[in-house]
């Protein structure tokens, strides 16, 4: 479901594919060929959400950004998501930046002000505290969410890296494709 919020309707890209069963409100952008999976709620009532090209926002995702206060204000901090991010099933972001080619996990929780910049990994069930930045390279775990090194040969498998080189759009395309061809009746 797109839902107009404060007169401000979210902008999809045509190549980009939103499930039905999915919420999408407000100041959200997302770029190209993305797939936001049913259950997922991205949700820009009190900041924009601005995502990037080739991101995957997996089944029951939220994403919000700001605090009821910066809407009030009209001085919402923006939630910015870069190129090449896979958002894992069940991850809570309410962060401020994500990098490109940034695995989030599944059921992680990425708090308040948080930056996170290129190639990372937020492992499964992390909790990144509020505020926290974390360098390129990083791979977090754990609650509260600490590095505990950098990203592995095999972990960079699931940082989106693969997604934009030549072989990987075709494969992209053909997914969503697929997806939109199961959603009509």
């Amino acid at each position: 479901m797109i839902e107009t919020f404060d007169g401000i309707t979210p902008r999809i890209a045509a190549s980009a594919f939103v499930h039905p069963l999915a919420l999408v409100r407000g100041d959200v952008q997302i770029g190209e060929l993305c797939v936001v999976h049913p259950g997922a709620v991205i949700n820009a009532d009190w900041a924009a959400i601005r995502i990037g090209d080739h991101v995957m926002v997996e089944d029951n995702c939220v994403l919000h950004a700001g605090l009821p206060e910066d809407w009030r204000r009209e001085v919402g901090m923006p939630l910015t998501i870069g190129d090449d991010v896979i958002i894992g099933h069940g991850a809570v972001v309410h962060g401020t930046r994500i990098g490109n080619h940034v695995l989030i996990g599944m059921n992680a929780t990425v708090l308040q002000n948080v930056e996170i910049a290129d190639s990372c990994v937020i492992a499964a069930g992390a909790v990144v505290p509020e505020g926290e930045q974390i360098p390129a390279g990083s791979f977090v775990a754990g609650v509260p969410g600490k590095i505990k090194g950098k990203v592995s040969k095999d972990q960079s498998v699931w940082t989106g890296m693969s997604i934009n080189k030549a072989e990987g759009l075709p494969v992209l395309v053909e997914y969503i494709r697929k997806l939109r061809d199961a959603c009509i009746p």
